[in-house]
């Protein structure tokens, strides 16, 4: 009777122990998801001052501008860590088609204040990468915990699941993939 207590109290702390590491991991990847949020804010902050800067020489490229402002917009209201993940991607491609477009404004790409918002836009960028990877890194411990023996056992039964990474959508990486024009004009 004695073994059979002890065996159950040493399963109940074992459980309790795995329920709390993925606790622990869970709050971590949405303690790296928010500071993602923060580098997406200060991204969505910046893009109407960069469509402002970029409309008196693009007139006729207003697609491209509204394509990035509906997508901002998206991005903005989307509330669920995989909306956000949907809208980001989406807003980024929307970004890529405006980079693609001023290339051909040669007076556009030499303004001084164009150039300032390019360079604290990628700025963000780089910083929004840096905490994507860190993202990306919590849910891969999370995913790990959540899918590897014993912590699997319980996992379901108490509401934890396989998490989705921030990845590039297909677009997007079917552009990364590809050789960057480069020329000194």
């Amino acid at each position: 009777m004695l073994y059979l207590l002890i065996l159950v109290v040493a399963l109940a702390l074992l459980a309790m122990s795995l329920y709390n590491r993925l606790v622990k991991l869970r709050n971590n990847r949405e303690n790296a998801f928010a500071d993602i949020d923060v580098q997406l804010r200060q991204r969505h902050d910046l893009i109407p001052q960069l469509v402002d800067s970029v409309k008196g020489y693009m007139t006729h490229e207003r697609e491209v501008l509204e394509e990035i402002t509906k997508a901002r917009s998206a991005a903005m209201q989307a509330g669920t860590i995989h909306d956000k993940i949907e809208a980001e991607n989406r807003l980024g491609s929307a970004l890529q088609g405006l980079k693609v477009a001023v290339e051909a404004y040669p007076d556009l790409k030499a303004n001084t204040n164009f150039l300032q918002l390019q360079s604290e836009i990628a700025d963000v960028e780089n910083k929004l990468a840096a905490v994507r990877r860190y993202f990306n890194n919590a849910t891969k411990e999370l995913n790990n915990a959540v899918e590897t023996f014993p912590s699997n056992l319980l996992a379901g039964s108490f509401g934890f699941y396989r998490e989705e990474m921030f990845e590039l959508d297909f677009s997007d990486r079917k552009n990364m993939e590809e050789r960057p024009d480069i020329s000194f004009k």
